[in-house]
């Protein structure tokens, strides 16, 4: 039988966890009617977010919006808080109550960020579009946009928000990061690591785009520059475990086997749940002939990983070598049901 081992490495989108636009809470002017009781206590509403006293942020904007009921920022600023506290669904609707009173794209911003919280992701991208409608140069309703699309799978259409944000912020690190990261899914990997390198002229700390200018690389196969990259990315961020994992995926391309283990070994330590490290170290195993030790790490992988199918595949050649014929078949044919179309070339000869 045709003997195949698989590496897989993680190809992550780097989108930072949403937050409210807390740069767009000032100080309240004199309010047209004179409230200034109800003023006072949204100003005190600002001091307690600013320090970070949830709580108390929420009362002050609360008696300020009981002293004014049409207080616009205090119910957004009121929704912002919520969402900082994630009362996902009070902060909704309290930014629908300030989208009443005015049609402000801040609002409609971070109406979009708590929806993307709870997973509507339609809500969100339709918050989204409306933010640039108001104000055509929001750049990071672009950018949240254009992720949403991303893990649609519509890689066009991110590549596109990418670039708009990028264009009403040229200095956007994580919007260049992540349109690197849709031309690398479709296969523009010139133009991904193009991106990726103007993410780091932005922000020279960002561990993530060595990670993912590495693993363009290695799909090129530049093995000794993806080791380079990842290395560089452990440098800034020294419990980088998918760096470690990606470094020991590209050391094994390269034929160092020990080097990968030696990795993968790094990135378990620090996510000791981490399936892909454990698969991955089970393949250079395989290839050292350590196929008890291969079929444990195997094993492990799908212990914490039930679906996962290339680890079902991969222990079944392992157990093949260690003469467990039926184990092996068994392992190929879970593979098949967990759709892994490669292990039909095994599971074939099976009974």
């Amino acid at each position: 039988m045709r003997k195949i081992i698989l590496s897989l490495f993680a190809v992550i989108l780097f989108i930072p966890a949403g937050n409210a636009q807390t740069d767009s809470i000032v100080k309240a002017k004199v309010l047209d009617d004179g409230s200034q009781d109800a003023e006072k206590s949204y100003n005190a509403g600002i001091e307690a977010f600013a320090a970070k006293n949830f709580s108390s942020a929420l009362s002050n904007f609360s008696d300020a919006i009981a002293k004014k009921a049409d207080f616009e920022r205090a119910w957004y600023n009121r929704g912002t808080t919520k969402f900082e506290m994630k009362y996902y669904t009070g902060a909704i609707s309290d930014f629908d109550k300030a989208l009443t009173i005015s049609q402000t794209p801040d609002a409609y911003f971070s109406r979009g960020q708590a929806q993307y919280a709870m997973g509507n992701k339609t809500e969100a991208i339709n918050d989204y579009t409306k933010t640039v409608e108001i104000k055509n140069d929001y750049a990071q309703a672009y950018y949240y946009r254009g992720g949403i699309k991303f893990e649609n799978n519509d890689y066009k259409g991110a590549v596109e928000d990418f670039s708009a944000a990028i264009k009403a912020k040229p200095d956007y690190a994580y919007a260049y990061n992540d349109r690197g990261s849709a031309k690398r899914m479709l296969d523009d990997i010139d133009g991904a690591i193009s991106d990726y390198n103007k993410a780091l002229v932005a922000n020279s700390e960002m561990a993530f785009a060595y990670n993912n200018i590495a693993s363009a690389k290695r799909k090129k196969g530049d093995f000794k520059g993806a080791i380079s990259d990842y290395s560089e990315a452990l440098r800034i961020k020294k419990d980088y475990y998918i760096a470690y994992n990606n470094r020991g995926s590209a050391k094994y391309d390269a034929g160092d086997y020990a080097g990968a283990i030696e990795d993968f070994n790094k990135a378990i330590a620090l996510k000791p749940d981490y399936a892909f490290a454990y698969n991955n170290r089970g393949d250079a195993k395989y290839k050292q002939k350590d196929y008890k030790g291969s079929v444990d790490d195997y094993s492990k992988a799908i212990q914490l990983n039930p679906s996962y199918g290339y680890a079902y595949m991969n222990r079944g050649i392992a157990k093949e070598m260690l003469r467990d014929n039926d184990g092996a078949c068994a392992d190929w044919k879970k593979a098949v049901e967990l759709g892994v179309e490669t292990a039909k070339n095994y599971s074939g000869d099976c009974r």
